[in-house]
């Protein structure tokens, strides 16, 4: 998601940020798509007798207007007690979470459930929660005042005590929360004398912030392995200038390979933070010409605007564009743009965007730069030999230099390969490990390839390939760039292209790279470079080429019936809803392996058509079926998913004659409520149900099906158990049931031995893992979150391969059997959010291979001792349990990164070998119920950040670690330990220290200054040597008279001054950066 607008100076937001993740960036032609199934992008709570018929439809229709998709749950409609699996996927998969907390919101059990599930989610995934305080004050939640208090009273008569508790910490856990509180907007707020009301301001505020924090959500993926880069950044700011008011069209041109893609994405997420509005046009060369100017219109609105436009004709693109851009400050990335008409159509001069917009062009063609008179210019050069070697070396040699015996001979190389980081990346790969006859071969052939040729010298490796890569080499610039490379590989198996070494060569010399998704990826030069090998098979007719990929041409030759035997790949990617394609059409299609036909009818006569075809491609296939004596026999991968068809679909009979079927992918298939007899597909390995929501019945015979390794039916929410075969499966790997009904997993005892996922997170009615669960001797993630388990079997440690085990959320689970400490290869033990949980057992002293140990929102009072064997931990969370003390053994833990204690109100004060944690970075102590900090703590010299808030009883702090970068303090002392010595010191948050009447002199290195709810506090004073201070915000410090030294600001941006109302003025805070934002 790629949106974001910087905090109005009406934002009368509060507290400590809220957190959020990066997701993997997708495809770029899809995400102009609404999300599909429950992928919610916002989901709102609240209590719809308070606010249903004014603020929150404002709000939904306001979010719903800026093109977010809104889940809106009226919880005054649901009936029972339980939050229904739909509602759970439309929270979890929400990326953020707004509950309304109204007067009457605690009242509801509806809603306290669904505000402690996003605080589930937030902790677990980093899910954003956003909460507004709607004539309510937030403090009134961590006390438990008026009618939020009689309600959690009235609660506590007619429930169980464990949950109503678990709903207490969730009211006060968002208090803390960075959020909005109504009032503060209805009353007015001082920003740089400015005062603003009313609910509709609000409104406005709130869906700025979404917006914002979904854009922050994006990021473009960069590779790890820059050189170089830094500079080259440096000179293209200078060229864009982001304090000008100015539209700035900035080109960056150089040739292929050269790195322009990768320096427009590095410059786009430094400069994304600072924009409302923004979009990355991706492959702009390949999409015009597959799929035309007007998708990438399509897409460009889709992100600016947040709603699908249907753009018919390049004009009419353009009087969108033109029309509804111009109050919009946007950032815009149009990478590979080889025609001047991209520009004309997408960004026209630069006048139809806001002022301060910028837009980045990356071509490799300066003329068209030219041609459309962009003004600022930057020639991508290639590397200098010093560069280039460093980048070669890292290839060829897995280091930053090369070998003692391969000096020269690196130089050599390097210097025919004109500084082309691709050139360098994929020579350096392909020579790694060779002998010195074939580096000497391989420069030789370079110094006859005309310098900057890149093409040709990727085809130097190309031709090293034996037959069958150069085949999946092709295959993947073709068809498969994006996807998952399992589907693949079943293809070119069958295909006898023995694939998974053919992918690891590939791999090894550069040619592709599989993300950390397992998705195909490959550059676009060396895409075009596979793509140009294909065309010169026939340069005149397509049909006499082995694949073909463009749609036109694919169309063109189908139904025109050209077809001949030398086409293996045929990609019909937008055929048209419902277009039909008769078996006369595939007659010549003799060599067809590869066919993808969404959406399409097959009719008409099929026999003995199609003998090759290996992958059939069919989504969202008509629920009646067409095709006579259909019979693909040799078909490894068919994908029906998104399509209409029930138990009763006639295409059932031709489908089971698919005998050598390995991927059946039935996803979302809503109209399938029963599967049919699966006996036949005896070699199958991979089916996914997920997402049949309507799915209730397996058939019975899946258990025939020997070959099985992935069974995917997460979200069947109607499915309430499995066929006891799936329990008897020796080749099953993964096993996915989350989010179902499913009571009971079938394990039977000596079977199952190869399975190494078995995922049933959410699942509401298990109860209980067999014993036999411990014959899973091969299980890597054990994940049972969120279940109605009570323990964890005893068998659970004859698991010696498990990894991960989460019972995380499991609010019946009591007992952990001493049994876990058999578990030598456990790296992640999550067992936070059961609060019936109250001790762990000595024996998980003698996990050696354990990093995370989760145990916040337990009862858990005591850490035993054996705690200290740990000596691989690098995380041990405790918040909100009820431990009184940490043991002394802490202190042998030497890899502990990350100690999280906040909320231990129990715990009085760390152990003085708190000191010997030598390698502690993080350390979180808010709202726990120590008292001081031990000396020790300042031989922290690793701890960078240290928070230590909302600590009642804590009353002075002497002191601090000198490397801490941020610091979070709430204190009741009048005065501070000394900070100006902190000289790393970044952000500084200050907050409810009630007796602080003066700050010490601050560190000068401070970029963030945060002062909050300080009622004694009289000035702050001399800011002026604070030279990096960019964001300073004073709140609710109600004697503060003075600020001095804004004047000399020069960095500041962000200034924010809320409810101190005895600031007379701030002067000197026109002199500050013209960017501020407040």
């Amino acid at each position: 998601m790629k949106r974001r607008e910087p905090t109005g100076p009406e934002d009368p937001m509060y507290g400590a940020s809220s957190s959020s993740t990066s997701p993997h960036v997708g495809d770029s032609d899809c995400r102009a798509k609404k999300p599909k199934g429950n992928d919610h992008e916002v989901f709102l709570s609240f209590r719809g007798e308070d606010t249903r018929k004014g603020f929150t439809d404002h709000l939904y229709n306001s979010l719903a207007s800026a093109g977010i998709y809104v889940f809106r749950d009226d919880n005054e409609l649901r009936v029972g007690e339980k939050i229904g699996p739909e509602l759970l996927c439309s929270i979890t998969q929400s990326k953020i979470s707004i509950p309304i907390i109204s007067e009457n919101y605690a009242s509801s059990r509806w809603c306290l459930r669904e505000l402690a599930q996003m605080l589930k989610c937030k902790r677990s995934s980093g899910q954003i929660v956003l909460p507004i305080f709607y004539k309510v004050k937030p403090c009134q939640l961590r006390r438990l005042t008026g009618s939020l208090g009689d309600a959690i009273n009235a609660h506590i008569e007619n429930l169980d005590e464990t949950v109503v508790k678990e709903w207490e910490e969730a009211l006060e856990e968002v208090s803390s929360l960075k959020g909005w509180v109504s009032d503060n907007v209805d009353n007015g707020c001082i920003i740089l004398n400015q005062n603003f009301g009313h609910e509709g301001t609000l409104v406005k505020i709130v869906v700025r912030k979404v917006a914002s924090e979904l854009k922050r959500l994006f990021r473009l993926i960069v590779p790890n392995q820059l050189v170089g880069i830094d500079d080259r950044v440096e000179e293209v700011m200078s060229l864009i200038d982001p304090k000008s008011n100015d539209t700035r069209i900035v080109g960056i041109y150089g040739m292929g390979g050269i790195g322009k893609t990768t320096l427009a994405k590095v410059l786009y997420n430094k400069l994304s933070g600072d924009f409302e509005c923004l979009s990355f046009v991706a492959n702009i060369r390949e999409i015009s010409w597959r799929k035309g100017i007007e998708s990438l219109q399509k897409q460009l609105i889709y992100d600016i605007l947040r709603s699908p436009h249907d753009v018919s004709t390049v004009d009419e693109g353009i009087g969108v564009i033109k029309c509804r851009f111009t109050s919009k400050k946007v950032l815009i990335l149009l990478d590979d743009v080889d025609d001047k008409t991209h520009l004309n159509a997408l960004v026209g001069d630069g006048s139809w965007f806001k002022a301060g917009s910028i837009v980045i062009i990356t071509t490799r063609n300066k003329s068209i730069l030219d041609e459309a008179g962009v003004g600022y210019m930057y020639q991508l050069n290639e590397l200098s030999l010093k560069q280039s070697l460093i980048l070669f070396s890292r290839h060829a040699f897995r280091k930053d230099s090369p070998e003692i015996d391969y000096q020269v001979n690196s130089r050599d190389v390097v210097s025919t390969t004109g500084g082309l980081p691709l050139a360098l990346e994929v020579i350096g790969s392909f020579l790694c490990g060779k002998t010195k006859k074939v580096w000497k071969d391989t420069s030789n052939k370079l110094k006859k390839v005309p310098e900057k040729k890149v093409q040709e010298t990727l085809r130097i490796s190309y031709e090293a390939l034996d037959l069958e890569v150069q085949q999946i080499f092709l295959d993947i610039a073709c068809v498969f760039i994006g996807s998952s490379k399992q589907n693949p590989t079943y293809m070119w198996d069958s295909c006898d292209f023995f694939p998974e070494s053919g992918i690891e060569v590939l791999c090894v010399m550069s040619l592709i790279k599989i993300d950390k998704d397992g998705k195909l990826m490959m550059h676009d030069q060396l895409r075009d470079f596979g793509r140009e090998i294909v065309r010169l098979e026939n340069q005149k007719e397509p049909q006499g080429r082995s694949r073909l990929w463009i749609h036109e041409e694919a169309i063109d030759v189908l139904e025109s019936n050209k077809g001949t035997s030398k086409i293996e790949a045929l990609r019909l990617d937008k055929c048209g809803y419902r277009r039909s394609y008769t078996g006369e059409l595939f007659r010549e299609l003799t060599s067809l392996r590869f066919l993808q036909v969404n959406a399409a009818n097959l009719v008409g006569d099929f026999l003995n058509l199609l003998p090759q075809l290996r992958w059939l491609q069919w989504e969202e296939c008509p629920s009646d079926f067409a095709a006579a004596n259909f019979h693909p026999k040799k078909l490894v991968v068919l994908d029906l998913s998104w399509s209409g068809i029930s138990e009763d679909w006639g295409g059932w009979g031709p489908v089971k004659m698919a005998t050598e079927l390995k991927v059946l992918n039935l996803s979302n298939c809503r109209s399938l409520r029963r599967t049919p007899d699966l006996s036949t597909f005896k070699s199958l390995e991979i089916l996914s149900f997920e997402g049949c929501w309507h799915l209730e019945e397996i058939h019975p015979s899946i258990g025939d099906i020997k070959t099985l390794v992935s069974l995917n039916v997460r979200c069947c929410k109607r499915l309430k158990e499995l066929p006891a075969g799936v329990g008897r499966m020796e080749k099953l790997r993964e096993l996915l049931l989350d989010h179902t009904d499913i009571q009971e997993i079938p394990i039977s005892r000596g079977c199952l031995t190869k399975l190494e996922t078995l995922s049933a997170s959410s699942c509401r009615r298990l109860a209980q893992l067999l014993e036999s669960v411990g014959s899973l001797v091969s299980l890597t993630l054990l994940d049972v979150s969120g279940t109605r388990i009570e323990e964890l079997p005893k068998s659970i440690g004859s698991m010696k391969e498990l990894r991960t085990l989460d019972a995380s959320n499991c609010a019946s689970l009591a007992h952990i059997p001493s049994s876990i400490g058999h578990l030598s290869s456990l790296q992640c033990l999550l067992l936070w959010g059961c609060p019936s949980l109250r001790e762990i057992p000595d024996s998980i002293g003698n996990l050696t291979s354990l990093a995370e140990l989760h145990l916040a929102r337990t009862a858990i009072a005591e850490l035993p001792e054996s705690i200290g064997n740990l000596q691989k931990l690098r995380i041990l969370d405790i918040c909100r349990s009820r431990v009184t003390e940490l043991p002394g053994a802490i202190g042998m833990l030497a890899e502990l990164q990350e100690l999280r204690a906040s909320g231990c109100k129990n715990l009085k004060g760390l152990p003085s070998e708190i000191g010997e944690l030598v390698s502690l970075n993080k350390l979180s102590l808010d709202k726990s119920g120590i008292t001081g900090l031990p000396e020790s703590i300042s031989k922290l010299s690793c701890v960078q950040n240290l928070s230590v808030r909302y600590c009642q009883k804590l009353r002075e702090i002497s002191e601090l670690p000198s490397g801490i970068t941020a610091l979070r303090i709430t204190c009741l002392s009048t005065s501070l330990p000394h900070l100006s010595q902190l000289t790393l010191l970044k952000k500084l948050t200050l907050c409810d220290c009630p007796w602080l009447e003066y700050l010490p002199k601050l560190p000068v290195g401070l970029s963030m200054l945060s002062i909050a709810r300080c009622g004694k506090l009289k000035a702050v004073t001399d800011l002026s040597n604070l030279k990096h201070l960019s964001e300073l915000y004073l709140e609710e410090c109600y004697e503060l008279t003075e600020v001095t030294g804004l004047e000399s600001l020069q960095s500041l941006y962000n200034l924010r001054v809320r409810e101190c109302p005895n600031i007379s003025g701030l002067d000197g805070v026109e002199s500050c950066d013209s960017a501020c934002s407040t």
